[in-house]
């Protein structure tokens, strides 16, 4: 594996390998003081950035410097493209400084795909546009596998915006690989066109789909869709595709919950949903574990593709 731009036809053996390493990695994390062979010494990893991040972006720059290597975080707003650089000569340019790596953000799809194939250099994607956002999939299969001890069969519903979610497609084509069974539940106007192509089960009502399902990952609602023509309200969308314990109290069903971040409170997740890691309740929130899990399975995207390429 020299790239990782999207989880779409990664076969389950190298996911498996992925999830395996991230849970050596977690064990040595979370001992307060952890420890870690610098194989990624004198490595220097480029954060390539054109859009706002926190948990992505301070989780690779963690990742990479446990494993010894250093980083360079490059930022749209204050680099050469406000002059009408190009995507293709930025990474050029930053090539010819010797850098080891590229982590990419970019808000077009198939950016990432792109810069492949102008540099010799190794290529993670960090999500680009719509298309896809692979470690934040592993991020969430580890969360899952760690919790239920597997993933194969699990029931797994996407809820939200999935059309535009890169988030989504990448755990649509990873849990799937991994033997899960995936649903997608959304409005009509925000699910994709092309269900049986891509294998899943799509709902339209939330009480369904949390019935049918064992865990949940809810997406970041992008705010725009409601003046965008894909929603009439927010206040409509809340009420119709809000996880809250009120629902969950009405179908009695307990559920494992995931979110990518940031979170829209009291629109697509309510307060006590996102923050409950303790019971009582019918919900149990992964969200920070999440964030924990993503510094190990970065750690393991890293180290599998610079360090033993």
């Amino acid at each position: 594996m020299k790239h990782l731009t999207g989880l779409c036809n990664v076969p389950a053996s190298e996911i498996t390998g992925l999830l395996d390493m991230a849970a050596g990695f977690k064990k040595e994390l979370i001992t307060g003081s952890p420890s870690f062979e610098a194989t990624l010494k004198n490595k220097r990893i480029a954060l390539v950035f054109f859009e706002n991040s926190t948990r992505t972006r301070f989780s690779f720059e963690i990742a990479a410097r446990h494993l010894g290597a250093g980083t360079l975080n490059f930022s749209a707003s204050s680099s050469s493209v406000t002059k009408g650089e190009t995507l293709s000569d930025t990474i050029r340019n930053l090539e010819a400084m010797q850098v080891d790596a590229f982590v990419l953000r970019h808000p077009s799809s198939g950016a990432a795909d792109l810069i492949t194939g102008i540099t010799a250099r190794n290529v993670i994607n960090a999500g680009d546009g719509a298309h896809e956002h692979p470690t934040q999939a592993l991020l969430d299969m580890f969360t899952l596998r760690e919790y239920f001890g597997t993933i194969a069969g699990l029931k797994v519903i996407i809820i939200g915006d999935v059309l535009h979610s890169r988030v989504a497609r990448s755990n649509i084509f990873g849990l799937l690989t991994a033997g899960a069974e995936v649903g997608l539940c959304s409005p009509v106007t925000l699910l994709p066109t092309d269900p049986d192509r891509l294998g899943v089960t799509l709902f339209t009502d939330l009480d369904e789909a949390i019935g049918w399902a064992d865990t949940a990952i809810v997406l970041r609602l992008q705010l725009e869709r409601a003046t965008g023509g894909y929603l009439p309200s927010l206040e409509e969308y809340s009420v119709h595709y809000g996880l809250s314990d009120e629902r969950l109290e009405r179908i009695q069903k307990h559920l494992l919950v995931l979110h990518p971040g940031p979170i829209n409170r009291e629109i697509e997740i309510s307060n006590h949903v996102a923050d409950r890691i303790q019971p009582p309740g019918y919900s149990k929130s992964m969200l920070l574990e999440q964030v924990t899990n993503g510094v190990a399975v970065r750690m393991a995207v890293l180290n599998t593709l610079i360090a033993e390429s």
